[in-house]
């Protein structure tokens, strides 16, 4: 049914269950397209902060966005799956809006997203990028509740 599914991964218990299930999805004829979006990381704009080194934080987050990526790649091809990777730079957009124009450039047919299930307090201050993804998509969305909701 589904030709190219998106699957964005962050490293979450969340995201590899969503993974898990676009894998079953695929079957093994669909195209998996696995995103990390590597958000901006803003520096602090206070006394005691200046030691900070920026530049090499936001290398410690591509790299290890790749090996996100490598890691869940080498799972989904061995469940035979076709599969390719993909990180992006957020350059201060909301993820989710990074995760839904790779979605259209692509393009994917479903984009299938884990959901951490967070509210109250903890969703303020985190926010919900699969909400963001599911309120702004252009294509189909499933979402993959956490294996404790």
């Amino acid at each position: 049914m589904y030709q190219r599914i998106l699957v964005p991964i962050d490293g979450s218990e969340t995201a590899e269950r969503a993974l898990r299930e676009a894998i079953k999805l695929a079957d093994g004829k669909a195209q998996l397209r696995l995103l990390h979006v590597v958000e901006e990381v803003y520096p602090l704009d206070a006394e005691g902060y200046a030691f900070i080194d920026y530049a090499a934080l936001r290398d410690v987050a591509r790299s290890s966005g790749e090996r996100l990526l490598a890691k869940a790649g080498e799972t989904a091809r061995q469940a035979g799956a076709a599969v390719e990777t993909s990180l992006l730079e957020a350059e201060g957009e909301r993820v989710a809006n990074v995760i839904d124009a790779d979605a259209r450039n692509w393009p994917a047919d479903l984009i299938v997203i884990g959901s951490h299930g967070r509210s109250g307090f903890s969703r303020l201050l985190f926010g919900s990028v699969a909400e963001g993804v599911v309120r702004g998509a252009s294509v189909p969305v499933l979402l993959v509740r956490s294996a404790d909701q």
